[in-house]
């Protein structure tokens, strides 16, 4: 019964996988070819191993710049995000009073507002503060991801038996040391886990970006990749050799984070 269960899965499960690696066979094939072999045969294997769009998109645009401000801003928005959101569920769980409930329940409902609704007032702040078309500007935005952190989070921390927090106060452990040095080990699993999926966010996000950088030094690796696409023409093997370049540091990421992501899902639904 079980083989027979493994062989139906796989039956599904492998037409599956290889229409979703299509689009990715196409783009990445394309990549090899010249403009005119993508035009006549796009799905067709490349003739030989050209690697002259590669070497173009390095010599003609800024990648290497636009790759640093890209990491710069996911590593900073990211660590912010889980540091705010640890230590926001903390305080909710060491100490549960009436304003901490209603000030949980104002954040449910900030978390349900759409973000689209918030870019003007968030525009016209940024510019206030001087943070428009910064990469600290983009940071200050993203750490609003917070929120969404916080809640994940704060399932996964409730799960953490309170003996151990107990016990490290009565040795004398204050809030702060309690918190880097109990609990924060202890919910690791699930801040790798939150953390792949905001850094997959802030990573491929176009919105922000779009929308409050100006200027070509500033740029993430989404945007150069929109700037890419002409008014009325296209160079479609540089396009998606860039487009290629943009996924490959996601795609190591993700593939070498997965298990971790796993593993901290099933130990927040099992533990305790």
């Amino acid at each position: 019964m079980n083989k027979s269960r493994h062989v139906l899965t796989s039956l599904v499960m492998v037409p599956l996988a290889a229409l979703v690696a299509v689009p990715f066979y196409y783009i990445v094939v394309n990549t090899f070819k010249t403009h005119q072999e993508t035009a006549t045969s796009p799905l067709a294997l490349p003739s030989g191993l050209r690697l002259d769009n590669y070497v173009e998109v390095f010599e003609t645009l800024p990648v290497l710049q636009n790759l640093l401000n890209t990491v710069i801003v996911t590593a900073a928005s990211v660590t912010t995000m889980l540091l705010i959101g640890a230590m926001g569920a903390f305080g909710m769980i060491i100490r549960s009073t009436r304003f901490n409930t209603w000030f949980g329940a104002l954040m449910v409902l900030a978390f349900l507002v759409p973000f689209q609704a918030t870019l003007l007032p968030l525009y016209r702040m940024l510019v206030t503060a001087r943070l428009v078309d910064t990469l600290q500007g983009l940071v200050v935005l993203y750490a609003t991801g917070a929120i969404f952190c916080y809640f994940l989070i704060l399932g996964y921390m409730r799960t953490v038996p309170t003996e151990i927090i107990e016990a490290a106060r009565l040795d004398g452990a204050g809030p702060l040391r309690i918190f880097w040095n109990v609990v924060m080990p202890l919910i690791r699993p699930i801040l790798i886990t939150v953390g792949v999926f905001q850094t997959m966010w802030v990573w491929n996000d176009f919105i922000i970006p779009n929308v409050f950088i100006s200027s070509t030094g500033n740029r993430t690796l989404v945007l150069l990749v929109y700037s890419a696409v002409g008014q009325f023409s296209v160079n479609w093997p540089m396009f998606m050799t860039l487009t290629v370049i943009v996924l490959i540091p996601m795609v190591i990421f993700f593939v070498t984070m997965q298990r971790f992501i796993v593993s901290g899902l099933v130990a927040g639904g099992v533990k305790g």
